[in-house]
């Protein structure tokens, strides 16, 4: 994909956010008032209004579809704008708008423990996937949107970021630097052919 294409994408995605996320809040005022959260489900934390997403998800789509567009075409890359490049963003963002999405409905339906479950599970994908991403940020918001506004997940999704880079760049390569150690040590036995 060339780079003005992609410029034209990032357009066309923040302008379908934008609207949706617009519809969503106007159905929403005409259908018993737009919702309001607590920070972490507790009454006596402040509450945020679903309104605030109506400026912040276009911006952070924005912002996020830029960084996604300076590390695709990025000048030093000799494969800049690659293919392989563009679909291994895709998949992630796939992945995270899923996974956003199914916390959001074990959420709903009320797995407590199941959301608590996979929320813990986003650690452990951080050791072997590159979660903090910006494609996964958005995913992940955008997966979680509908259940509990745009502020929220993206306070949450920016926390497990910052998390999941500490994991993957800095814990990761120990992990696997200890584990060729291990694997080096382990005696190798060949089986020999039965006669």
């Amino acid at each position: 994909m060339q780079e003005q294409k992609f410029y034209k994408l990032r357009l066309y995605v923040t302008g379908v956010i934008t609207i949706a996320i617009w519809s969503l809040l106007v159905w929403g005022h005409y259908n018993g008032g737009v919702p309001i959260h607590h920070i972490a489900a507790d009454n006596d934390m402040p509450a945020i209004s679903n309104w605030w997403g109506a400026l912040l998800l276009p911006l952070l789509t924005w912002f996020l579809l830029y960084r996604i567009h300076k590390r695709v075409f990025s000048i030093k890359r000799e494969d800049a704008g690659d293919r392989r490049i563009l679909m291994d963003v895709l998949y992630r963002f796939a992945g995270a708008i899923l996974f956003g999405t199914l916390i959001a409905t074990c959420f709903t339906f009320g797995y407590n423990d199941l959301t608590g479950n996979l929320v813990l599970a986003l650690l452990a994908f951080a050791i072997f996937l590159p979660i903090y991403r910006a494609e996964c940020l958005l995913g992940f918001v955008l997966g979680m949107t509908f259940t509990f506004g745009a502020v929220l997940p993206t306070g949450f999704g920016i926390l497990v970021s910052l998390v999941g880079a500490v994991l993957y760049l800095f814990i990761r390569p120990g992990v696997l630097y200890a584990s060729s150690k291990v694997a080096l040590l382990l005696p190798i036995t060949k089986h020999k052919p039965q006669q």
